[in-house]
């Protein structure tokens, strides 16, 4: 479930645009949330607070979710072919907080499930004026370049390398992932 940008957020991004009518509204909504999945992407961390599912093997072992940074875990479940879930039992798995915002899961043995499903919270902040100013304001900067050359012919739109000006502000956010 992705995070809610349609308050501070959106406000802000009208604000730098010079915007004051509500008939873009749901194309600046759209262009924050590429902007954040976008930041994402380039700093391996989640900006704001959001539920997220991660699918993991069924065989015994340590699994490293890829979310970050993790808040909390909500749930551990057998996810089965027909889209029951059944949740595990304690004594089956452990959790462990590893690197800042990292987590592990641990099952102890193989399950007869198609897949165990973990549920968490993940993200930098639970809402937009606790972001971190840079990641908040390469955010704004991304959104503003993709929404002032969204006509232009050839342009690639969200799917583009972020600005120079943008990766600069997220890159002491970026996160090294050894595998």
């Amino acid at each position: 479930m992705p995070a809610d940008v349609s308050g501070s957020a959106l406000a802000e991004l009208k604000d730098w645009l010079g915007i004051s009518r509500p008939n873009e509204d749901d194309l600046l909504t759209g262009l924050l949330q590429a902007s954040l999945e976008m930041c994402e992407a380039f700093t391996g961390q989640a900006p704001l607070l959001q539920q997220v599912e991660e699918r993991l093997p069924t065989q015994a072992g340590r699994y490293r979710l890829s979310s970050q940074p993790v808040e909390t875990i909500l749930s551990v479940e057998a996810f089965a072919q027909d889209g029951t879930r059944s949740p595990l039992l304690p004594e089956q798995f452990e959790t462990s907080f590893e690197a800042p915002g990292s987590v592990a899961v641990n099952l102890f043995a193989d399950t007869a499930a198609d897949a165990i499903v973990v549920t968490l919270r993940s993200g930098l902040a639970s809402e937009w004026s606790a972001l971190p100013p840079a990641i908040r304001q390469g955010a704004i900067r991304l959104c503003a370049h993709m929404f002032r050359d969204r006509d232009r012919d050839g342009y690639p739109g969200a799917g583009a390398v972020p600005p120079a000006s943008v990766t600069a502000l997220w890159r002491a956010w970026r996160t090294v992932r050894l595998t």
